[in-house]
């Protein structure tokens, strides 16, 4: 397998276990993954009070070098949609059909790229009119992967999205 390249979004009030296992999953693959939030090797704290430092800020990444990007749930998508620069990067990665990963709350970031039209998803139930709203074929199901998006409802469907994530970055 060729050396792939994952980065992960962040800010704070991320959920926690949606970071971290999708993280450490691509690491024990081989695959390089990094993580920026807005301020480069910065702290950011999780939901449930869980760090994670920042490799990058946004404005340091050269989205092209990366097969794939990240978007973690909680309530940090709800900041990182207001971010030009990570809009700008899941649009990008969406016109190269290179993953998309998204999980629970994410969905909104995906939204606000205007990226959903006639693609089937699923996230937190939460938000499912938001979803359909913006186009998406909207399912109720573990992991859903549409091309280069694999989706995800939760925290208790990261074994299935995790295989789900390794598997669309070796299509």
């Amino acid at each position: 397998m060729s050396e792939k390249k994952v980065l992960t979004v962040v800010d704070h009030e991320f959920e926690d276990l949606e970071l971290l296992y999708p993280h450490y999953r691509l690491q024990e693959e081989g695959i390089i993954s990094h993580i920026a939030g807005k301020e480069g090797e910065a702290e950011y704290v999780g939901k449930y009070g869980v760090p994670v430092k920042t490799d990058y800020s946004y404005d340091q990444i050269n989205i092209e070098e990366y097969d794939g990007i990240l978007i973690p749930g909680g309530w940090a998508p709800d900041k990182l949609r207001r971010y030009k620069e990570v809009l700008e990067m899941v649009k990008y990665m969406n016109s190269q059909k290179k993953l998309i990963g998204q999980i629970c709350h994410a969905g909104w970031v995906l939204i606000s790229a205007d990226i959903l039209k006639d693609v089937k998803v699923t996230s937190t139930p939460g938000i499912k009119d938001d979803m359909e709203n913006a186009g998406a074929i909207w399912v109720n199901e573990a992991v859903v992967t549409d091309g280069h998006i694999v989706s995800s409802r939760r925290p208790p469907d990261l074994p299935p999205y995790g295989k789900a994530l390794v598997k669309a970055l070796y299509k």
